[in-house]
């Protein structure tokens, strides 16, 4: 093998490499948040789960990163446990499409699909038609990438010392081993199973010396979930843990069945003049078979997966601020598939969290100037150094993802909700204003009259009606927002009421001067209260009719 058969093996897999890229690439643009209905939808149902597992491999090539996704999707509380085991059974079906096109030798038309894709994004001024056109693209850069690595392997047909290593990976070990240990390195199976088709078109290996090596393939492909799940929850981390244990589990099987039976010989008996067919066929039957014997077992492997890596006591305490939904994964893997889906579901799950301390801030703040007591004043200064934490977190993980957001739709939805951050935030700030009164309440001994209390409570109310239904915006965007509004103009009306009711009070003589002003002064973060809640309202209507 010359050193320029060398170059262009290395060239041939940076194309094949760089064309499932594209795809993915291609895919998350074009789908964007739309990943997220999809995997809600269908995922309730085990064989449906199995089906889009299979169903998005297929599409974009790599069963490494339909995982990954998935691990991501269970990092960010978008997906359980169990759920995602019928997404990982269904990605080791789909990833075989790979092998079966590469063995179906259709190269011949990989620079007409590369050429049509290219021409998809330089010719036509869509930009969903450009996520199209990568998708196509990509396609053809991944068969163009195919044949340039089996032309280079050709020389090695020749060369006895590769060939003399290739057969003692029949040894099922030493076989296991390379395959594994390969796949871990280029982070692939799609990749080096394309290589070992690559390698028996060459007519340098034949079936029963490379499926060992292709068993070991589907372990080796683990490893780049397991780097993606670093300093992720530990039901992210047990995700891994069952792609490893399904694929694990799979070579053991199919091991034995190949030792103690003919296996082998019947696969190659169906296509006895096509290696790379009988490779694609028995990477097929091993995860469509193992897929089989398992699926009654699912729920098992995911029990299994608690086991291995249990609760930890004391991981990660409540009492410390923290980000509950946004996971460091989420700033590591800005162009992975599916992240627009995880970066969504984790900032609308911390919004909320936002909007629950929010609410209670408001609630307790009236109540305390009701009393005239300054109890609950720790309380409400506490949540609003939370609420300040998460606003500050939030925004900064917000600011680096629009970066790399490459669905327009999706970027304005999150950029609607980085407004909202700061909304809720501005609210959060006039509750503790307004709880901070009763220092002045309790040290001067100010009390309010009967009506002002009453009115109070009508504030308090109000306000708290206002943010339930800004916490429950996501279903029916355009009539809640219109609720809001309605709610806001309410809350203007009865600011300017009660400041008519404050004056009689004050020429009746039933008001003290400082009482007044303190008055006054809530009224004024009463209506700003609804201001901000308004904004909230129509950022998120105009950000879900955007995406």
């Amino acid at each position: 093998m010359k050193i320029t058969d060398f170059f262009s093996l290395l060239g041939g897999l940076a194309l094949f490499l760089y064309g499932m890229q594209m795809m993915s690439g291609g895919l998350e643009a074009a789908a964007g948040n739309k990943m997220k209905q999809i995997l809600e939808k269908l995922t309730a149902n085990r064989f449906l789960g199995i089906l889009v597992g299979a169903g998005i491999t297929a599409v974009i090539q790599s069963s490494s990163a339909t995982t990954v996704m998935v691990v991501g999707f269970v990092n960010s509380g978008m997906m359980t446990l169990r759920q995602a085991v019928w997404i990982i059974m269904g990605a080791n079906i789909g990833t075989t499409i790979t092998g079966q096109l590469i063995a179906l030798d259709i190269g011949a038309l990989a620079p007409l699909f590369a050429f049509a894709g290219v021409a998809l994004i330089v010719f036509v001024k869509k930009k969903k038609v450009h996520h199209y056109g990568m998708i196509v693209a990509g396609l053809g850069v991944l068969f163009i990438g195919m044949d340039m690595m089996s032309s280079s392997m050709m020389p090695l047909r020749e060369s006895e010392t590769f060939i003399s290593l290739m057969t003692k990976f029949s040894n099922p070990l030493l076989g296991i081993l390379a395959g594994a240990g390969f796949t871990a390195i280029i982070q692939s199976s799609s990749a080096s199973v394309g290589i070992l088709q690559a390698l028996a078109t060459s007519g340098v290996v034949n079936l029963s010396s490379a499926v060992y090596v292709l068993f070991g393939q589907n372990i080796g492909t683990c490893i780049t979930a397991v780097l993606a799940a670093i300093g992720t929850s530990r039901n992210a981390k047990r995700t891994t843990i069952i792609h490893l244990c399904f694929n694990i589990i799979g070579t053991i099987i199919f091991t034995f069945v190949c030792m103690l039976t003919p296996l082998t010989s019947l696969i190659e008996s169906f296509t006895p003049d096509n290696v790379a067919a009988q490779i694609a066929n028995m990477h097929t039957l091993f995860n469509v078979v193992t897929t089989i014997l398992l699926v009654p077992f699912g729920y098992k492997l995911a029990l299994l997966a608690t086991k291995i890596l249990p609760e930890k006591a004391g991981e990660e305490s409540d009492e410390e601020m923290h980000l509950e939904f946004i996971r460091p994964m989420e700033l590591k893997r800005e162009n992975q598939i599916g992240h627009s889906a995880i970066a969504l579901s984790g900032i609308k799950g911390e919004i909320h969290r936002m909007m629950e301390m929010a609410k209670a801030n408001v609630e307790c703040s009236f109540e305390a100037v009701k009393s005239g007591k300054t109890t609950l004043l720790p309380e409400v200064e506490e949540r609003e150094e939370y609420i300040d934490f998460l606003n500050k977190e939030i925004s900064k993980y917000i600011s680096k993802i629009l970066v790399n957001e490459s669905n327009s739709k999706d970027a304005k939805y999150i950029s609607a909700l980085f407004k909202v951050c700061g909304n809720l935030e501005r609210i959060g700030d006039h509750a503790i204003n307004i709880c901070e009164y009763t220092k002045r309440l309790e040290e001067r001994n100010i009390s309010f009259s009967a009506e002002a209390v009453a009115e109070i409570e009508q504030m308090k109310q109000i306000s708290c009606q206002a943010l339930e239904l800004i916490e429950n915006l996501e279903k029916d965007a355009k009539k809640d927002v219109k609720e809001v509004a309605k709610l806001e103009q309410t809350i203007d009306d009865m600011t300017d009421e009660y400041r008519a009711h404050q004056i009689t009070r004050m020429q009746s003589g039933k008001c003290s001067d400082e009482a007044c002003v303190l008055y006054s002064e809530m009224l004024t973060d009463f209506e700003r209260i609804g201001d901000h809640i308004l904004n909230i309202a129509q950022e998120i209507g105009l950000g879900k009719v955007g995406a």
